[in-house]
């Protein structure tokens, strides 16, 4: 690996955990959508989206150190941002415009907790990421002072 495959690795986490806090914001965002989509002609409300990471070349999240016998992963990439399939809230609140014939509403599959979990994990990947790029940096401008 040079030292220029380092800056595209961090690169690529970078954006990869940028995306990750823009889902989960929009996760936070909408987690009081009652109608998002028709389905079937009925509404149904915003179903949580996550963010599936692929590291190239190699399976998900596995290290470079693990690989290094052999050919070396070019960072982290999104696969695909997939819908959560747990099933939606019930609340009880028959004055609601959405509310179904017994009094319920459904409510979307967001739950604030693990949101706020996923953006604080999202945050000090990134920042990690940002100290890993900068002491690649270091490392070049040292390198570049030795011809000097």
């Amino acid at each position: 690996m040079t030292l220029f495959n380092s800056v595209g690795v961090s690169g690529s986490a970078l954006t990869t955990q940028r995306l990750r806090m823009d889902v989960a914001a929009s996760n936070i965002a909408n987690a009081d959508t009652t109608r998002a989509r028709q389905v079937e002609g009925e509404w149904e409300p915003y179903r949580r989206q996550m963010v599936v990471q692929r590291t190239e070349g190699t399976v998900p999240f596995q290290s470079h150190l693990q690989k290094a016998s052999g050919a070396l992963s070019e960072g982290t990439t999104v696969a695909a941002i997939v819908e959560d399939s747990k099933p939606f809230t019930q609340v009880f609140d028959p004055t609601h415009p959405d509310a179904q014939e017994e009094g319920y509403v459904l409510k979307p599959n967001v739950d604030m907790a693990r949101e706020m979990v996923d953006v604080t994990s999202a945050t000090r990947s990134y920042e990690a990421n940002v100290s890993a790029l900068q002491a690649t940096k270091g490392m070049m401008m040292k390198a570049l002072e030795i011809g000097k």
